[in-house]
């Protein structure tokens, strides 16, 4: 059985705030923005070629039955772009306060820059150059077959 991660839940103090930033400053599609059950709204945000969403809710906590983590507490959420230094003038051109890229060694994945949302969640970017000529849906679903492949089931 295939257990995908496709939604995060992530705190934040104004829904509005927080919708309006991922959209406009980062560059998120808007997936859904409405009121599910009378009192429980969810917004459901994606980064563009991205197959994990962020939730904003003000009940999404509740379902859950645990605690509610404080607005701005989570730290070290990660995208992935084959470019940082496009990504970086595109997000600057959004009006997004955002690090300029620092390269932690010359390998494929070792460049990142950094922002935060309105509450201080933080975010990273890394480059990950081979995602350009190769996929992440690509490398899953080849692995997946390889893996198939070696079980018997293909």
């Amino acid at each position: 059985m295939d257990f995908t991660l496709e939604v995060i839940p992530l705190p934040v103090s104004d829904i509005d705030r927080a919708r309006d930033f991922y959209r406009d400053k980062v560059g998120f599609h808007v997936d859904i923005d409405t009121e599910v059950m009378p009192g429980m709204r969810i917004v459901q945000l994606t980064p563009p070629g991205s197959g994990c969403s962020i939730a904003l809710g003000d009940s999404i906590w509740e379902m859950a039955g645990g605690p509610r983590p404080a607005p701005g507490s989570y730290q070290g959420l990660q995208l992935c772009v084959a470019d940082i230094k496009a990504a970086h003038a595109e997000l600057t051109e959004r009006g997004l306060d955002v690090s300029e890229p620092v390269q932690y060694a010359p390998d494929d994945g070792a460049t990142f820059l950094y922002f935060k949302d309105p509450d201080g969640n933080g975010w990273a970017v890394q480059e990950y150059r081979r995602r350009a000529t190769e996929p992440l849906h690509r490398v899953l679903t080849e692995l997946a077959a390889r893996q198939g492949q070696s079980q018997g089931q293909g």
